[in-house]
């Protein structure tokens, strides 16, 4: 089946029925706690039934396509379609009864993003968007803010797996923070990018993410009439991580391009 056939509206509304259906599962009532590879990257039994059940049924909405998730021994490559899942975004938060966690969910072919759902099942705020027809959360259309930059809000998140480019992260921070309003730091990169979408924060930065932390969230920025770039203005990778700069403005992204550019000369990772 090409891709241009698919009912991506029709498409939409099933997979927000099965995020809404794996929410349940995120129970931290009963979830196990587990370290991944060390005391900062958590995993919970609570991600992998998520991404468990969502393994299950998001194939079956589009027979012969993919699955890659954060919990990788799931993943299946599929013919180029492909779900791209983060079944807990915010797993710490998570740990913590925060509120602050998402269930993330994209489709894409190739290289292209056809559809995102970002779901907080605590605020029972889902972000969604199909390429082409706009950003939306629980139905309102969505846009980014018109601020410019010395009254926007910054968002980072310090690379938490990998602490060591922590300094790098912290000059542009300070860079930054003294050319902007203010600086957050949410703990999930997929509603941080949604609430830049609804125009709530504006500016975003993160030196290490993976595919499955920011993939359904760029759809919903961009539609929302955002940007969103990887490292020195090219696509954000769909397969491995990679540096990602998003803003809710082409002016406003190039000056913390420019920003980033004074402290990071290239990628300082090939995994």
């Amino acid at each position: 089946m090409d891709s241009k056939a698919l009912d991506l509206e029709k498409l939409l509304e099933d997979v927000k029925r099965v995020v809404l259906e794996a929410a349940p599962l995120m129970d931290m009532g009963t979830a196990q706690v587990f370290e991944k590879d060390g005391v900062s990257n958590l995993v919970t039994s609570a991600d992998l039934a998520v991404q468990h059940y969502l393994a299950k049924e998001l194939p079956s909405l589009v027979p012969g396509c993919g699955f890659f998730g954060e919990e990788e021994h799931l993943c299946s490559k599929g013919d180029g379609r492909r779900w791209i899942v983060d079944p807990i975004d915010g797993t710490a938060n998570f740990t913590r009864r925060l509120g602050q966690s998402g269930i993330s969910v994209a489709f894409v072919d190739g290289d292209d993003i056809l559809l995102g759902v970002v779901y907080n099942p605590v605020s029972k705020e889902m972000f969604w968007a199909v390429k082409g027809k706009g950003s939306f959360l629980n139905g309102k259309p969505l846009h980014v803010s018109n601020l410019d930059f010395q009254h926007s809000i910054y968002c980072t998140a310090f690379s938490l797996y990998r602490k060591e480019f922590a300094q790098v992260c912290n000059d542009i921070l300070m860079d930054a923070y003294f050319q902007c309003a203010d600086f957050r730091r949410f703990g999930a990169c997929s509603l941080e990018m949604c609430y830049l979408a609804a125009g709530k924060v504006d500016m975003f930065f993160e030196i290490r993410l993976s595919p499955w932390d920011y993939c359904a969230a760029t759809l919903i920025v961009r539609e929302a009439g955002g940007f969103v770039e990887g490292f020195d203005g090219a696509s954000p990778s769909l397969e491995k991580p990679c540096p990602l700069v998003v803003a809710n403005s082409r002016e406003n992204l190039e000056r913390l391009k420019g920003i980033i550019a004074r402290h990071l000369k290239e990628v300082p990772y090939k995994d």
